[in-house]
């Protein structure tokens, strides 16, 4: 059975969903089925919004100090799975709540959705990836084509609008120098600071 929750670190993550509208090159469930002390990440079928409150009033959080939706899918795939579930943390539980994505919810679902995402949380980190469309789009492969990292660039400023220095954009360590570079001062012209991710 697949975990819909799982523990790395002092973070509790939320497993919802396995769609994903990007097939990066470097991503982790390409390489293996499992992430912290989850043993399985891939889901039998994608759970409801009350299978994850369920999973929810099953687990221990002990010294939890913060929940991510993150899992081997991208949770604005599952929007109303998540809002519900973050609404629930939030009405039963004192943890910060974390999104981590790749920004294409609005691609996603055809609509702007920072403001009700941003609602939902109290951080989110945005997976940049490359510093430009031609190389993000040969990396990530979205189903959207290049008009994805504008779109990607374009949540994260909506998102900055709300949640002000509480999001993020990342990189992975291994673009290289130059693209992480490149990456930094992009980050820095939308005025969105940068994490560099160490690849595991």
């Amino acid at each position: 059975m697949a975990d819909i929750l799982y523990r790395y670190n002092k973070q509790v993550y939320f497993n919802i969903t396995n769609r994903c509208c990007c097939n990066c090159t470097f991503c982790i469930r390409n390489h293996q089925d499992y992430y912290g002390e989850a043993d399985n990440l891939w889901l039998d079928k994608e759970p409801s919004a009350e299978e994850v409150i369920d999973a929810i009033k099953a687990f221990d959080f002990g010294d939890c100090d913060e929940v991510v939706f993150c899992g081997y899918g991208e949770p604005t795939m599952a929007l109303d799975t998540m809002l519900a579930v973050s609404d629930y943390m939030h009405s039963h539980y004192p943890f910060r709540i974390r999104l981590n994505t790749n920004g294409l919810a609005d691609l996603i679902h055809n609509r702007s959705t920072a403001e009700e995402i941003c609602s939902a949380v109290d951080s989110i980190s945005i997976s940049l990836n490359m510093p430009d469309a031609k190389s993000y789009t040969e990396i990530v492969h979205p189903a959207y084509g290049e008009k994805a990292f504008e779109a990607m660039l374009q949540f994260a400023k909506d998102c900055k609008e709300y949640l002000g220095d509480n999001v993020c954009l990342t990189v992975v360590s291994v673009i290289g120098e130059e693209n992480i570079e490149k990456s930094k001062l992009l980050a820095k012209s939308l005025g969105i600071p940068l994490r560099i991710r160490e690849y595991s």
